[in-house]
């Protein structure tokens, strides 16, 4: 069943990406995207999709969604909220969100 879920989500998750010209999805087993160093998504083996997020982002976010922060291999990742399949499965919803991650990863310093 997961690994269905994994690739119904890598199906959704490449769909938003590769209509993006700044975005280039990396990884094989884990997929993800960066910046300048930084990633600002990544896809985990379960097929739940994470995403780094401004604090304010991250706040409203979790507060609209009811979703938590993302955790990989049972560490909580900083700045990251985990995506829930109500956003996954919206393209729209998804290319906004992704799109506000990347910009907002962005305003990093540089790697």
């Amino acid at each position: 069943m997961a690994d269905k879920k994994w690739e119904e989500s890598l199906a959704l998750y490449d769909a938003v990406v590769v209509e993006h010209p700044d975005f280039e999805r990396k990884g094989k087993s884990m997929p993800y995207t960066s910046v300048n160093g930084h990633m600002f998504s990544m896809l985990r083996k379960d097929g739940v999709l994470g995403m780094r997020m401004s604090k304010e982002d991250r706040e409203a976010f979790m507060e609209d969604y009811g979703v938590g922060q993302f955790t990989n291999y049972g560490a909580n990742i900083r700045e990251y909220v985990e995506i829930p399949d109500a956003v996954l499965n919206d393209k729209k919803k998804l290319t906004v969100y992704l799109a506000a991650s990347y910009q907002y990863t962005l305003t990093l310093k540089p790697k």
